[in-house]
């Protein structure tokens, strides 16, 4: 699966604006914080590449607003040892600042292992851009979610639904490997 040490880590908004109410129900919570920071500590501890992805809103009523607390890392993501930090405004961290692509093409990395928050959202549209820009991508599906969506037509999906409909996605049509944290994790130690 992983085949160096050479492999980025990409921790997408994990930022206290997602534990506001006005996002509603959510899944995969707290286990997705457990395995991000499962998966921080080992990139950590093997001075692997680290880089967090930070969600600036534009919108002031957004709880994840520039100027408010919710736009804020989780304190144990802001306290890790990272090698970049990236500011979007949009869905996907190669559309932020600076250049994650460019950034991982100056340093050879050609894999990278995303999660985060939001699952359907985020995480889906990086790794689907990392697929298309020519990465190998892996998505830890438990070290990531989401919160429950109203389509078009009023109905509410759920976030767990959402979750299994980005997995097959991305792993259907090729621009992510679907796998565990701790396959993750195994992968890594077995280099």
């Amino acid at each position: 699966m992983i085949t160096n040490d050479n492999v980025a880590l990409i921790v997408i908004d994990m930022q206290q604006g997602f534990y506001d109410a006005t996002w509603g129900p959510t899944t995969n919570y707290p286990e997705c914080e457990n395995n991000v920071d499962r998966l921080v500590a080992e990139w950590s501890t093997r001075r692997m590449p680290v880089v967090v992805v930070r969600h600036d809103s534009r919108n002031p009523t957004s709880p994840l607003f520039t100027e408010g607390d919710g736009n804020d890392l989780l304190e144990n993501i802001q306290n890790a040892a990272t090698d970049l930090l990236v500011t979007k405004t949009v869905n996907s961290s190669f559309y932020g600042s600076p250049d994650l692509a460019q950034w991982l093409r100056d340093r050879a990395i050609s894999q990278i292992v995303i999660c985060g928050i939001q699952t359907n959202l985020c995480v889906e549209t990086t790794a689907r851009m990392g697929g298309n820009l020519g990465f190998e991508v892996f998505v830890p599906l438990d070290a990531t979610r989401t919160f429950d969506l109203a389509g078009p037509d009023g109905t509410v999906i759920s976030a767990s639904t959402l979750m299994q409909v980005t997995a097959t996605n991305l792993h259907g049509d090729g621009f992510a490997q679907v796998v565990s944290t701790q396959d993750v994790l195994d992968s890594v130690r077995a280099i």
